[in-house]
C-alpha cells in the first residue's frame, strides 16, 4: 500500500508572491508532499495555478494593509481551515501572511509552523509605527516553530534588532527565497539587439537599468540625480526603468533629469529575462531589501551590478568581481560607481561574467528548491 503523503500548506497575502517565488518549490516538494496554497484571490484567477502540482487552493482575504476587522476575520478563517485540514506543516511568506498564518496555525494546533523573512518593511520607518511593526515580527517568531531567513546578512540584522536569535533562525544554502531559473535567464545577443531596437536605443548608448517597484525606498530619486550628473559629461547614456510606479516617481524623474528624453519608463513586464538583456549596467540603489532577486537575475544575464550597501544585498554581489556597491541614499557614491562603468566596457564584461558564474554556483532555482526539500525531510 502506498504511503500517505504529509500535507504542507503555504500562506501568502498575494497569489503573485507564489507565482513569482514559490512555483519551483511546489514542483520539487510535490514529489514527496501534498502541497496546498492559501492566498487572497479576490482579484486573481485561481485557474492560473491549474498547471501547478497544488492539491488545493484556498481563498482567504489576507490584506497587506492593517485593518483590525479584516485581520480578525482572516485570522478566524485561517484557524478554521487549519483545524479542518490538519496540515503537517504551515509555511508563511511575507509579513501579514506570517502574522496571521502562523498565529492561526498555532491556535489550530499545527505542530510545524514555519515562516521565512524576506525583508523588513519597518527598516525605513520611524517612531511608533516602526516599534509596532517590529513587535509584530516578534509575534511571528513567538508563534513559529521554525524561522528561515533568505540571507545571512539579513539574519544578522534581525538578530541585532532582537527579532530572532542565533539559535532559532537559519538560512538555507547561500540564501535567496527562490533562486533563479537558469534556463529562463540566458544571455542572448539577438534578444538584446531586438529589445534595444524596440526601445529606440542606439548600439553605442550605455544603458543603466532599474527593475522593481518604483518608490522612494528603492532609491529612485538618488538614481535620477546620479544619472543626471553623469549625463552632463556623457551624452551617450540612457536610463531604463521597469516596474510599477507606486509613489508618483515619474514626476520626481521629470524634476531631477534635465534631458527627460534620455529615460525610458517602461512599466511592468512579465518577461524580465528579455528586458534585462537590453541594458549594460543593472542598478538597485535600494534603502532596504530582503535579498534582491532582481540582482541575481541580472547577474545570470551577465550584467554588471551597482547596488546599495543595505544589509539585504550583501550576498547578492562580490565587490569588484560581480558588481559595485555605494552607500545607501548617497548620490555621490552612486554617481562614482556609475561613472566607473560608463566607458569601461572591458570592466563591465568582467563583472558580468563573474556574476553569471557566481549565480550558477550558488543561486540556481533547483539548488535552492533542493535545500527546501532537505529542510522538510529533516524537520517535518
Amino acid at each position: 500500500m502506498k504511503a500517505k503523503k504529509k500535507k504542507i500548506c503555504f500562506v501568502v497575502s498575494s497569489p503573485f508572491t507564489a507565482k513569482a517565488f514559490l512555483l519551483n518549490h511546489f514542483k520539487v516538494l510535490a514529489n514527496k508532499y501534498d502541497i496546498f496554497l492559501i492566498a487572497n484571490f479576490e482579484d486573481f484567477d485561481k485557474n492560473a495555478f491549474l498547471d501547478t502540482p497544488l492539491v488545493g487552493v484556498q481563498n482567504i482575504a489576507i490584506h497587506r494593509d492593517i485593518s483590525l476587522v479584516d485581520d480578525i476575520k482572516a485570522l478566524l478563517s485561517l484557524r478554521a481551515y487549519f483545524k479542518k485540514m490538519q496540515f503537517d506543516a504551515v509555511h508563511s511568506v511575507t509579513p501579514k501572511a506570517g502574522l496571521l498564518g502562523i498565529l492561526a496555525s498555532k491556535l489550530a494546533g499545527i505542530d510545524k509552523r514555519i515562516h521565512i523573512f524576506t525583508g523588513q518593511v519597518w527598516h525605513t520607518k520611524k517612531g511608533i509605527l516602526k516599534s509596532m511593526l517590529k513587535f509584530l515580527d516578534r509575534m511571528i517568531v513567538w508563534s513559529a516553530t521554525d524561522i528561515l531567513v533568505d540571507g545571512e546578512s539579513q539574519r544578522q540584522f534581525l538578530i541585532a534588532n532582537s527579532i530572532v536569535k542565533n539559535d532559532n533562525s537559519f538560512v538555507l544554502g547561500k540564501g535567496s527565497i527562490s533562486g533563479v531559473d537558469t534556463v529562463r535567464f540566458v544571455p542572448n545577443d539577438i534578444t538584446r539587439a531586438e529589445v534595444r531596437r524596440e526601445l529606440g536605443i542606439e548600439e553605442d548608448e550605455v544603458v543603466y537599468m532599474f527593475l522593481g517597484r518604483m518608490n522612494r525606498d528603492k532609491g529612485i530619486a538618488e538614481l535620477a540625480k546620479a544619472f543626471n550628473m553623469l549625463q552632463l559629461k556623457n551624452a551617450h547614456i540612457r536610463l531604463l526603468l521597469v516596474g510599477g510606479d507606486e509613489e508618483n516617481m515619474t514626476d520626481v524623474l521629470h524634476q531631477q533629469i534635465e534631458n527627460i528624453d534620455a529615460i525610458i519608463i517602461y512599466g511592468v513586464t512579465p518577461t524580465p529575462e528579455r528586458l534585462i538583456q537590453a541594458c549594460d549596467v543593472f542598478c538597485l540603489p535600494s534603502y532596504r531589501e530582503g535579498f534582491g532577486t532582481s540582482i541575481i537575475e541580472a547577474s545570470l544575464l551577465e550584467k554588471p551590478i551597482i547596488c546599495s550597501d543595505t544589509y539585504g544585498l550583501m550576498e547578492t554581489i562580490i565587490e569588484n568581481e560581480t558588481g559595485l556597491r555605494h552607500k545607501v541614499a548617497d548620490v555621490d557614491t552612486l554617481y562614482t560607481q556609475m561613472e566607473r562603468l560608463v566607458d569601461d566596457k572591458e570592466f563591465r564584461e568582467f563583472l558580468g561574467k563573474g556574476g553569471r558564474k557566481y549565480v550558477l554556483e550558488h543561486f540556481s532555482a533547483n539548488t535552492i528548491s533542493e535545500k527546501w526539500l532537505e529542510f522538510y525531510e529533516q524537520n517535518v
